[in-house]
């Protein structure tokens, strides 16, 4: 049992030096995952911050006949369908190697793409709204 722990904390401690320079396939999925995984706690990050702000926002009357949705709403709507492009666009993306060993690299690089541009899309839209 303390074998396959050890074997188990190598592959672990092997795989995060591999992406310093990847040479297998595995491995360059594997980093293009963290990468993304890197960029969605990015995300995550600023999405608190940026909806934080908007709920703010709804706190404040309206300008008389205004029925639109409010500010948190009208965000959460936009990322709920912009989760969905990011997703089958890179799905699309990772067609070019549709069923190969590559594929995963290709969706988790995209993803990661657009999950940074989004990020910054997000820091603008809170930036834009303090001032």
């Amino acid at each position: 049992m303390s074998l396959l722990i050890a074997l188990m904390i190598a592959q672990a401690g092997m795989a995060a030096d591999a992406c310093k320079s990847p040479i297998t396939q595995r491995d360059m999925n594997i980093c293009s995952d963290r990468d993304f995984q890197s960029a969605d706690r990015e995300l995550n990050a600023q999405w608190s911050l940026t909806t934080a702000q908007m709920r703010e926002l709804d706190r404040e009357p309206r300008p008389s006949g205004d029925r639109r949705s409010g500010y948190f709403e009208q965000l959460r709507a936009a990322q709920r369908l912009w989760i969905s492009f990011r997703d089958a666009h890179c799905a699309s993306e990772g067609y070019q190697a549709r069923g190969g060993s590559m594929e995963p690299m290709l969706v988790s690089g995209c993803k990661a793409t657009l999950t940074r541009a989004r990020t910054l899309q997000l820091r603008e839209l809170a930036d834009g709204l303090e001032g």
